[in-house]
């Protein structure tokens, strides 16, 4: 008989546990993010920065000419791309005019590497005051395609992760790991 009088006892202290992580779950959850688009861009910004700066750093200056075909474009042409689109999109998005950098896929790494590095800190600068009040404001068309400024934040989050991924696979044809596929540091 004295089991059975501790089982309610039980039930009823568990009951009262799992409420009370309930109500601690529920304040836990951080409030809405006034700027969510704006924000979730803006810290992709910052990792992809890290690892597509440390991806163009660890491709070897004589392999900058390598293209895995002929048809493809060499691997030079992948960061000038890369920089040139970041300094169009993000000018786009924030309305500020992009320095005028004159690059050719066949510069050599250094130079590559630099107009890199300042595209991302164009973007950082440039899109700091961009928020979310404007994302349906139309700036510019690819050919008979308006783009909203809603877009524009989309391609330039798509254009990350795809010029990265062809970063990544340009470095592995060579035998390189990756920035995010290095080991941690220890």
């Amino acid at each position: 008989m004295g089991g059975r009088s501790v089982k309610p006892t039980v039930l009823v202290l568990g009951a009262v546990l799992l409420a009370a992580t309930a109500v601690a779950a529920q304040d836990a959850t951080p409030p809405p993010t006034p700027n969510p688009v704006t924000a979730t861009v803006k810290a992709q910004l910052t990792r992809y920065e890290k690892n597509m700066v440390a991806a163009a750093d660890l491709m070897p200056a004589e392999k900058y000419n390598f293209k895995p075909t002929p048809e493809m474009n060499t691997f030079g042409h992948v960061i000038m791309h890369i920089a040139q689109s970041n300094y169009f999109l993000c000018s786009k998005i924030s309305g500020q005019a992009a320095p005028d950098t004159k690059l050719a896929d066949t510069d050599p790494k250094d130079k590559l590497l630099a107009a890199l590095k300042g595209s991302f800190e164009f973007c950082t600068t440039a899109l700091a005051a961009a928020d979310d009040a404007k994302l349906g404001d139309y700036l510019f068309s690819f050919g008979t395609r308006q783009v909203t400024r809603a877009g524009a934040l989309i391609t330039l989050s798509d254009d990350w992760y795809d010029h990265y991924g062809t970063e990544a696979v340009y470095l592995r044809l060579n035998g390189i790991l990756p920035p995010t596929a290095q080991p941690p540091a220890k």
